[in-house]
């Protein structure tokens, strides 16, 4: 009855999710969603978007506004939010875009975050033992070739991996230099997210979109709604 847009896993087994604007928790052998809590009510027009787990085990989630197309909503709707694992919820701001990429430094210091319309990833001090966020400030602001940050994900040297939406590449940020220092393209234009998998983690995967796309456009870019390794 809504859209599905992050999944987390559970210390219990079985997942916790983001469902339009609820937080829910799905049992995947019975098939069944029990909303934990729901958030936004005020905005019917709203629904999550990205969403990750922080390392003591507090899961992220920010909102936006339904989009009309592709990156062109109503704006400042949305908000970020915890969800505890005593099932309380705490909004840490509003008057956001798209919410999108999120990931903690490896000392957990640091809580980096991507607000996709501001075109600028942001750095928050981190309070492991309360999850707070403070001290907001905007740690690389991106080129004009590079388009929309997107997904966001953090590597084994504390560097950041960034999709950008219309940019056709991933980008990976020093954080100490808020410098790029690598950039890897795709040959679709609509990256959407990446994360590391494989056997020991070396392997990234890359998300991609086709909504949106014209036909000319899908001719170019078969490949468009793709994953890629």
């Amino acid at each position: 009855d809504a859209p599905v847009s992050c999944v987390a896993l559970r210390k219990s087994g079985d997942y916790v999710i983001t469902l339009g604007t609820r937080f829910a928790a799905l049992k995947w052998k019975d098939q069944s969603v029990t909303t934990i809590v729901h958030v936004d009510k005020d905005k019917p027009n709203n629904r999550f978007n990205d969403g990750k787990v922080d390392p003591a085990g507090r899961f992220f989630a920010g909102t936006m506004a339904e989009e009309i197309r592709p990156a062109v909503l109503e704006r400042h709707q949305g908000a970020l939010y915890t969800l505890f694992p005593d099932h309380s919820v705490v909004k840490h701001f509003d008057q956001v875009d798209i919410s999108n990429g999120l990931d903690w430094s490896l000392d957990h210091k640091t809580f980096f975050y991507i607000d996709s319309l501001s075109y600028s990833v942001d750095a928050f001090d981190y309070d492991l033992q309360t999850g707070k966020i403070s001290n907001r400030r905007n740690m690389y602001k991106l080129e004009k070739e590079e388009s929309i940050p997107d997904g966001m994900c953090i590597d084994t040297e504390g560097k950041l991996w960034v999709a950008c939406y219309d940019g056709g590449r991933v980008i990976r940020l020093d954080p100490e230099t808020g410098k790029r220092i690598q950039t890897v393209k795709l040959p679709v234009d609509k990256t959407t997210s990446c994360c590391f998998g494989g056997k020991d983690y070396s392997e990234m995967y890359v998300t991609s979109a086709c909504q949106g796309m014209d036909d000319e456009l899908f001719s170019r870019q078969p490949r468009a709604g793709g994953i890629f390794k």
